[in-house]
């Protein structure tokens, strides 16, 4: 199920509220914009029945908000019954889309605009809306990365740069997100460019490991290939060793980690250490907080000291 919004405090509990998405008028505007944007952000869609953009954005629009539950409001206003507060809001061509905060319009677009985009937008606003945290906006860009959806997450780290250009989690982001959308080579020239006070941060150096384990594992080998050779021996640890790179390159983290503590189990001292250091650097890929590092560390634990 795709959630946009995974941050308790922003979204809250349940489901949207029953109200979250209006009707709007000339009449209630003041009560459901100018108002209700004081506590709450309030998107405004105008839109007409004869616009084919209108039918293509307002349907997505409505979804996201919804999927908000509660932490973005949005009225719709068909601009033939009101052309009088269209023309107050300077309306020429629908959709148009304005966003209030705080009693006045604060962020906007005209015509249909891609999910991620008016994602990225809903995801401003309530970044705005809770004080610019930018600790929120990187976890939703981590988000969007497990989802694949790689140019919001890249949109929402530009974003998070705009406002603290030495934030390194962020320069870590989008290399990550480069590396998962394919593109080894980007995030292997931003990563030589980082200033050295950037380059020592632990998130980027995480990302260092992940790029030098990808160029190794890219050199592996056939993995059904190696699977053989390791089944014929098990004492064939290089073998096993490339079948652990192997196994990373093709998404299978689990397996590199066991090939690599069996390897350990059977000959710990094997090329000098070869696959406890690579074992170290796959937890420094993953991250400390990775449920596969925390576990990894303690099996490690086990077989060195067994």
């Amino acid at each position: 199920m795709d959630i946009l919004f995974n941050n308790p405090a922003q979204a809250g509990a349940g489901q949207a509220p029953a109200d979250v998405i209006k009707d709007g008028s000339i009449a209630t505007f003041a009560a459901d914009v100018i108002e209700a944007s004081m506590t709450t952000p309030v998107i405004v869609d105008f839109w007409a029945t004869w616009c084919g953009p209108c039918k293509q954005l307002g349907p997505v629009l409505e979804k996201l908000v919804r999927q908000a539950k509660g932490a973005v409001r949005m009225v719709k206003i068909d601009v033939d019954k009101n052309p009088e507060l269209a023309a107050q809001l300077r309306v020429q061509s629908v959709p148009a889309v304005y966003a209030f905060k705080n009693g006045r319009p604060v962020d906007g677009f005209v015509g249909a605009q891609p999910e991620s985009q008016l994602k990225s937008f809903i995801q401003r606003l309530i970044g705005d809306a809770a004080g610019g945290g930018l600790e929120e906006a990187l976890e939703e860009a981590k988000t969007f990365v497990a989802e694949g959806d790689f140019e919001t997450a890249l949109q929402i780290y530009q974003e998070v740069l705009a406002q603290d250009p030495t934030n390194a989690p962020a320069y870590a982001g989008i290399m990550r997100a480069q590396m998962a959308a394919g593109q080894v080579d980007a995030a292997r020239d931003l990563l030589s460019q980082l200033p050295p006070d950037l380059a020592k941060h632990a998130e980027v150096q995480a990302v260092r490991a992940a790029l030098e384990l990808a160029e190794q594992a890219g050199e592996a080998g056939d993995i059904a290939e190696l699977r053989r050779k390791v089944a014929d021996n098990p004492d064939d640890h290089q073998s096993r060793f490339d079948l652990a790179m192997a196994a990373y390159a093709g998404g299978q983290r689990e397996t590199a980690v066991d090939e690599l503590l069996e390897i350990i189990r059977r000959d710990r001292s094997w090329n000098e250490e070869a696959a406890r250091k690579q074992l170290i650097k796959l937890f420094e890929a993953f991250g400390n907080s990775d449920p596969l590092t925390v576990q990894g560390r303690k099996r490690l634990s086990r077989v060195l000291f067994s």
